[in-house]
């Protein structure tokens, strides 16, 4: 893989006040961002994404392009957390083992979101309803834990006890989470609305919307910096497997992605996001859900996977290594 790839994304400068909030907890700054901006951020980039991911499926209505890249973001949010519950149940408990897939079955929006930005820097296109496809791959993994914790708690409960508990999780609280939570309701109503206003409400927002975004993405990044640094501390804890899974895992993820976006014919942007998106986890949607669903697993391995490994590894050199195979691949 060329290095300039590598150096291409690192020095784009949203990844760079990344790493900027990971060195001021190293050296011990005080820098901070005061607890109300971090959720407007957050807010700002999907109510941005989703508003121009709508606007670009307007352009493009529903063709078998489209269904094929939802389609396959749909069968990848449905595959990897069955497979990953599998391999992660070598070394852990069947709690432990849902909590990880589930967090490794969905998505980053914030990882989704930087590759859409080297996309741009490198003059690559992409659809709009992609925006769409990360919709869409944010919930099945919550639905499959839920079928795991019904299927495989209640034999585990009967092997060790030998007496087969019943199970308290409230479906619908966690369908409702799964469905209704901020991040997917958000996007989906963005989403909605520019499909509904099409090119005039794109215009309108698009002083709001598109020339702030990578000042706002940079805000953003720089706060998930310092959360991350925070959370380096508890690696020590995991053990070499999780720390090599969650490096990994989502390797091997984003490969079958590309195998898959290559045999169904999807543009080298498409298949570009649909490999980052398969191989990104979530550390917001999927963790909240977890501590609801999966009250036994413990956060403090699921989480820190998932933020203080993969998604740095994603944003820094993982961005840069799929597009070095998918341009291959499609060259």
């Amino acid at each position: 893989m060329s290095i300039d790839l590598i150096m291409q994304n690192i020095l784009n400068p949203p990844i760079l006040f990344f790493f900027l909030g990971m060195l001021a907890v190293f050296l011990k700054s005080d820098l901070s961002i005061p607890q109300p901006l971090p959720k407007f951020f957050s807010l700002y980039l999907l109510i941005a994404i989703g508003l121009h991911g709508g606007y670009e499926l307007s352009k493009s209505g529903l063709t078998l392009d489209v269904m094929k890249a939802l389609l396959l973001a749909v069968f990848m949010a449905i595959l990897v957390p069955i497979y990953s519950f599998f391999i992660l149940k070598i070394k852990l408990d069947v709690h432990n083992a849902i909590a990880v897939a589930a967090t490794y079955g969905s998505i980053s929006a914030v990882t989704f979101i930087t590759g859409i930005t080297y996309l741009q820097s490198l003059g690559v296109e992409y659809g709009g309803y992609m925006v769409a496809a990360m919709t869409l791959m944010e919930s099945p993994a919550i639905i499959i834990a839920l079928v795991f914790v019904a299927i495989f708690s209640k034999k585990e409960s009967v092997a060790n006890n030998g007496k087969n508990e019943s199970s308290h999780t409230s479906w619908k609280e966690i369908l409702r989470e799964a469905f209704l939570n901020p991040s997917v309701f958000l996007l989906m109503g963005a989403l909605l609305i520019g499909i509904l206003t099409g090119d005039k409400g794109w215009t309108s927002m698009e002083p709001l919307f598109g020339a702030l975004f990578k000042g706002m993405l940079a805000f953003f990044l720089l706060d998930m910096g310092l959360v991350a640094a925070k959370r380096i501390y508890e690696l020590k804890k995991l053990g070499s497997f999780l720390i090599f899974f969650a490096i990994l895992m989502p390797i091997f993820n984003a490969s079958i992605a590309m195998a898959l976006a290559y045999f169904f014919g999807l543009s080298k942007g498409d298949a570009f996001l649909l490999a980052l998106l398969s191989g990104s986890a979530s550390y917001i949607a999927v963790p909240a859900a977890m501590r609801l669903s999966v009250p036994e697993a413990n956060p403090s391995i699921y989480l820190p996977l998932s933020l203080a490994i993969t998604f740095p590894f994603n944003i820094s050199l993982g961005i840069p290594l799929y597009y070095f195979a998918i341009n291959n691949l499609w060259s």
